[in-house]
């Protein structure tokens, strides 16, 4: 029943997860979590980690996660009962929850992960990080200069091509708003004689009447002089009188106007030909180089600029040739500082894990971790040095764990040399050590102890107890030893009810702890003797709250 908490554990999470894990005949799972931030710390970083959400305030002291699974294995993750992306979920579980499986010590047997646990106990995170910047920054150099060279394999070619096309496109003049203007123009040129005629057919209306005998004006003339008659009678109808004489003022206006512009329009078919012979030409470019003027533009600026690129690419290979040579000394330097400080770090970090695997019961049993420099000729150099040396962003150093478990026996890999039960006692020394420096609140073994025998047993419960005092420490365990150093006893047992199984969680207090305890010893049913040693067990824990180490 444990692998289910375990999992239930990894999906609310974040993890991964499938249908599998709802119960047949359910529509769904949810699994909730809740947690405390009391630490300031904590609080800090799991508020950073939220930030632009609005699910969290430094007021508040609760964290609900939630996951929702449907049978369809499609889920849904919450924080504080907003749904949110799963992938926000899994980051803030790594602030929380590190969980250590009973393959956790495989982990070790990767060797890229080696210097990673160096770097947490030396505390050289920041300095690595510094590194890596530089390594980042040579390489896009690297990645420029690589460019550049391509380019100049074929740079004749690309040359006459950029070449032609910046000519094509500087020869036009263009303006982005250029067709608006070109196409106004057209339509009035391709439309001169009718827009003449109309004109002057309108300007006939309004001031010499057309096919009649009276025109627009004159007609107004002659409102204008029957309203003022009419005001000498009544004055109170000036303003409609000036009204009039308004709209007369405003007809002479308009009939002057036609008439010069009918007198303007010019039929040009020379320039009507030249209009349509450009808007060819600017279709044709846009056809070519982009939807708009205004991309085709910008496109004859980018070719005028890698233009100048390769007709200077030369120069520029030799600048960033200098500029990278000058970074790779800078990251050489400060790469091979960190080497120093890690060294040292290596140093002691191998003899603290001897005297933890002392305490596990394996006495002559030799640690070290080994740092090697790889030379390369494409690598970095380092000062006092003749040679280059390869590196990557974690640095120069190849960082590999050994370990000789016997006396007599070299030093040799630890991931091909190792027992399961060894590397299990070595991953509890490792996490023993670097518990100052795991900020992560929440730690569960599943079964860390697999391969520890019980003589080994209550060194491992007193490790697991002392990591209980900087974090809390959920372990799952079947050593009795282990069991009884706890705070707490939890008996987590499967219960068939009605054809349908159920796991079940129980807290064991007083005389169902020691029995639990001794069921451990020797098993169904308990006997005296084994109830007897479980409480001694138990009295000997209390009696010692803290381990020796």
């Amino acid at each position: 029943g444990k692998s289910i908490i375990i999992d239930a554990v990894g999906a609310v999470l974040g993890g991964r997860i499938s249908g599998d894990m709802v119960r047949t005949g359910s529509r769904g799972a949810r699994v909730e979590a809740i947690f405390g931030l009391e630490q300031p710390d904590m609080l800090s970083a799991v508020v950073e980690a939220l930030e632009g959400y609005d699910l969290l305030d430094e007021a508040e002291t609760a964290l609900i996660l939630t996951r929702e699974i449907n049978p369809a294995g499609r889920s849904t993750a919450r924080i504080n009962g907003r749904a949110v992306p799963v992938s926000l979920q899994a980051a803030l579980g790594e602030l929380l929850v590190d969980i250590h499986g009973q393959s956790e010590h495989l982990s070790l047997f990767k060797v890229s992960g080696h210097v990673d646990l160096l770097d947490r106990y030396g505390g050289t995170l920041d300095r690595r990080r510094e590194v890596a910047d530089l390594v980042r920054q040579l390489r896009a150099l690297q990645a420029e200069e690589e460019r550049l060279h391509a380019s100049r394999r074929d740079a004749a070619q690309r040359l006459d091509l950029l070449r032609y096309q910046v000519e094509e496109i500087e020869a036009a003049q263009l303006r982005p708003d250029e067709e608006a203007d070109l196409e106004a123009e057209r339509v009035v040129l391709a439309n001169a004689d009718n827009l003449a005629s109309l004109a002057a057919t309108t300007q006939e209306f309004l001031s010499e009447g057309g096919r009649s005998d009276v025109s627009a004006l004159d007609l107004l003339n002659r409102a204008v002089q029957s309203l003022g008659d009419l005001i000498h009678i009544d004055p109170s109808q000036a303003p409609l009188l000036e009204n009039v004489q308004t709209a007369l003022y405003n007809v002479e206006e308009a009939a002057h106007d036609l008439a010069r512009y009918a007198a303007a329009i010019d039929s040009n078919p020379a320039r009507l030909a030249a209009l349509e012979e450009r808007a060819t030409l600017l279709h044709s470019l846009k056809r070519k180089y982009g939807d708009t003027l205004a991309d085709v533009i910008a496109f004859g600026e980018r070719a005028t600029a890698e233009q100048e690129e390769l007709l200077h690419a030369e120069d520029r290979l030799e600048e960033l040739a200098a500029e990278a040579e000058r970074l790779r000394a800078t990251l050489g330097h400060e790469a091979a500082a960190l080497s120093a400080v890690r060294r040292t770090a290596a140093d002691e970090l191998s003899r603290r894990v001897e005297e933890q695997l002392a305490d596990l019961n394996m006495q002559k049993a030799r640690f070290a971790v080994a740092l090697d420099w790889r030379p390369s000729e494409h690598g970095v150099p380092v000062p006092e040095l003749s040679e280059r040396y390869a590196f990557d962003e974690t640095g120069l150093d190849h960082v590999e764990f050994l370990i000789s478990p016997n006396p007599g026996e070299d030093l040799k890999p630890l991931a091909r040399i190792a027992s399961g039960g060894e590397a299990s006692r070595l991953m509890l020394a490792l996490k023993t050590i670097l518990s100052a420096a795991d900020h992560t609140p929440t730690l569960i073994f599943d079964e860390v102890d697999t391969g520890v025998g019980g003589r080994s047993g209550q060194v491992v419960g007193e490790k697991l107890r002392d990591l209980g005092h900087t974090h809390q420490v959920l372990c799952i365990t079947h050593l009795p030893q282990v069991a009884a150093l706890g705070d707490g006893h939890l008996r987590i047992e499967k219960q068939i009810a009605a054809g349908r199984t159920r796991t079940v969680v129980t807290l064991l207090q007083g005389s169902e702890r020691v029995e639990e305890i001794a069921a451990m010893l020797g098993g169904v049913p308990v006997s005296e003797t084994t109830l007897h040693a479980a409480s001694e067990l138990l009295a000997r824990a209390s009696e010692q709250p803290t381990a020796s180490r």
